[in-house]
């Protein structure tokens, strides 16, 4: 019997196979090793990550950081200086005095002082309730800004609880500002000889009184029916950051509003002086606009 009908049929083969796969293997690991030994550190920063389930691509660490930063980049000052931090709606009333509000709330709250002192102080007629419920909307407005612009997507249990005091504040100030404007409307129809927005103040007022429907309607219907009324939700926050700048400015002719009143006929019974009421309207501003998150502006 010869030694070739000894060895099992491809036992040979077998072996030189395992033999070479194993030799090569090591070698191959190695190889791959070394390359990444030599690897500069500027290319390993530049290999993206991504998701071994998905294939995509994610943000490194570095990059998610500067976003987050960028999200709690007030207009004026540094990240976080005007964010809520603490996801907690039982911490929501700590937003109206947050960073520079409490500058915002000494200037709206002086203004109405103002205004109503001048015209509790004198005899009440049925004009008197045009700047009391006036003054009193912008105050809820105030107030409807300042509760809801801290908040970020870092915390969704008080931003949603945020957005829903936000709702009511303005739908009390819009209501208090359409008894104000109906009230005086009625008044001017009682005159002989009625004259309607013919006056600075009265115009302005009239731009405002549109503007504001116009921005409350458009910031309702997003948050409460974004796929009834925009087809998803995604296209109604994308009209998030034109209804936040329209409600600054909205609330910069509100203001600017109050000062013309100092040029009505009335005003000479009310007696109010024009400085003051623009020296507390610049001060609700100073506080109020630093605080403004640039990336809900898209800025």
């Amino acid at each position: 019997m010869s030694e070739a009908n000894l060895t099992p049929a491809g036992g040979g083969t077998a072996d030189q196979s395992t033999t070479s796969s194993s030799t090569s293997r090591p070698a191959s690991a190695l190889k791959q090793r070394g390359s990444s030994r030599f690897l500069k550190p500027e290319d390993e920063q530049q290999q993206p990550l991504s998701d071994m389930s998905t294939g995509q691509q994610q943000e490194s660490p570095d990059t998610a950081a500067r976003e987050g930063g960028r999200e709690e980049e007030p207009l004026l000052g540094g990240p976080g200086d005007a964010q809520q931090t603490r996801d907690d709606p039982r911490k929501l009333p700590g937003n109206l005095v947050l960073g520079t509000a409490i500058i915002t709330q000494f200037g709206i709250w002086a203004l109405a002082i103002i205004v109503w002192g001048s015209v509790l102080t004198k005899d009440i007629i049925l004009f008197s309730a045009h700047p009391l419920l006036n003054s009193a909307g912008l105050l809820l407005l105030t107030q409807a800004i300042l509760i809801l612009q801290p908040t970020t997507q870092s915390v969704p249990k008080s931003k949603q609880s945020a957005a829903w005091t936000h709702l009511i504040l303005n739908d009390l100030g819009l209501s208090a500002l359409i008894a104000g404007l109906i009230l005086i409307e009625y008044n001017k129809f009682q005159s002989p000889t009625p004259h309607h927005f013919e006056s600075a103040h009265s115009i302005c007022g009239l731009i405002t009184y549109i503007l504001l429907g116009v921005q409350a309607t458009v910031g309702a219907t997003a948050f409460l029916a974004p796929k009834l009324v925009y087809g998803s939700v995604g296209r109604a926050k994308a009209t998030y950051k034109y209804h936040r700048a329209s409600g600054y400015v909205v609330l910069t002719m509100g203001l600017v509003t109050v000062c013309l009143a100092t040029g009505t006929t009335f005003n000479a019974v009310l007696k109010m002086k024009l400085w003051t009421l623009v020296v507390v309207s610049v001060i609700v501003l100073v506080g109020l606009l630093p605080r403004i998150q640039k990336s809900k502006l898209g800025l």
